[in-house]
């Protein structure tokens, strides 16, 4: 599985990232965590408000920082 982390690197995108991955190793899945940066890959997922969060290209959620059961129930 595939898990991309669309921000700039702030606060909430780390947030995002911490979030995402307690909720990857609670689920067990195996999982590769990529953090994107670059505004013109972050506009090629079509995503306007940062952080968003891609699992295996698809965007699952952009704009906010979701809870972890949130962010268990998009990776299940």
């Amino acid at each position: 599985m595939k898990l991309q982390i669309l921000g700039t690197g702030c606060a909430k995108c780390n947030a995002l990232t911490m979030a995402t991955v307690k909720a990857a190793q609670t689920l067990g899945l195996q999982y590769e965590l990529e953090k994107v940066t670059d505004l013109n890959q972050i506009m090629s997922f079509g995503v306007m408000m940062t952080p968003a969060l891609v699992v295996d290209g698809k965007v699952k959620v952009s704009g906010k920082v979701p809870s972890v059961d949130e962010i268990k129930t998009l990776l299940a």
